[in-house]
């Protein structure tokens, strides 16, 4: 894209491309609390006990499958949970109980859970909980956007009804389409893999998106590579690399970006897909 001003492009860099799904995967959230729903019940019956201990190793000679709720609510993944204080440690495990009721009910009281139920701080055990799978859920948020870019672009290659690959190694390249990529492989030993190669009857194009929302080393680290493989690509007949990319991230690491800018054409921001960068790229007006 000749004529273009590196300045100018920049500023149509957005600052996120936050779906509305990226905050809360609330379909997870239900699915994790439901799943001990029964037991999360079963010790309902715990809430505003006036003698919880009591109360507590009743239930759970009754049933002690309501040991499996216990670490869900200290925002526990997982059943087993390591404590120690000065009588002591001890490896719990909630899910195939190997202590006595009197160590789980020492457990009980010493991380505080006895005094959420007895004291009434909650009403309701399964709002408790999904309101804590909400939380932690937000540690999921960094592979969600991760992929965000990936399906943007996607969005756009589904519209131009276009034949392309997703997640496509160099070596699979090579042997689908006989060509060789050794200069843009490292001889052949890189394991390199493209989000996306298209495939069309004049030219192959190889494509690498990513957004950043932050700055970082990786910055730099990525437009160096891709400097580095968008000049060596062009000694190869046939194919065309090609970078997506977009972020506020960019504006603290604009200098390695520009000398991509200036070395490779096909270079774009989501604002070049809006304006339909991709149909003329796959589809050039006949010379």
């Amino acid at each position: 894209m000749s004529g273009r001003v590196f300045s100018d492009w920049l500023s149509t860099f957005r600052q996120s491309i936050n779906g509305y799904e990226y905050y809360t995967d609330f379909k997870k959230v239900y699915q994790n609390a439901k799943k001990l729903k029964i037991e999360i019940n079963i010790l309902n019956s715990l809430i505003g006990s006036n003698k919880i201990e009591q109360d507590f190793t009743t239930l759970l000679e009754k049933y002690p499958e309501c040991l499996k709720v216990i670490p869900i609510l200290l925002a526990v993944r997982g059943y087993e949970i390591y404590c120690q204080d000065e009588v002591g440690a001890l490896s719990y495990n909630f899910a195939c109980p190997k202590q006595t009721i009197a160590q789980y009910t020492y457990f009980m009281r010493k991380t505080g859970l006895f005094d959420l139920f007895e004291h009434h701080i909650i009403a309701n055990l399964y709002d408790y909980i999904t309101g804590i799978e909400v939380g932690l859920d937000s540690n999921g948020r960094k592979n969600r956007g991760g992929h965000q870019m990936e399906k943007l672009v996607e969005l756009y290659l589904l519209r131009l009804n276009v034949k392309y690959f997703k997640e496509m190694y160099l070596s699979e390249i090579e042997t689908r389409w006989k060509i060789d990529l050794s200069k843009i492989s490292a001889g052949g030993t890189s394991t390199k893999r493209l989000d996306f190669v298209v495939y069309t009857p004049n030219c192959i194009f190889l494509i690498e998106t990513n957004f950043y929302a932050s700055s970082g080393s990786k910055l730099n680290e990525t437009a160096r590579s891709y400097k580095l493989i968008a000049e060596e690509a062009k000694h190869i007949n046939g194919i065309k690399f090609v970078w997506i990319t977009d972020g506020a991230g960019w504006l603290s690491a604009k200098g390695n970006l520009k000398e991509t800018f200036d070395v490779l054409d096909d270079l774009y921001n989501i604002a070049d897909l809006a304006n339909g960068a991709l149909n003329k790229l796959f589809f050039p007006p006949a010379k």
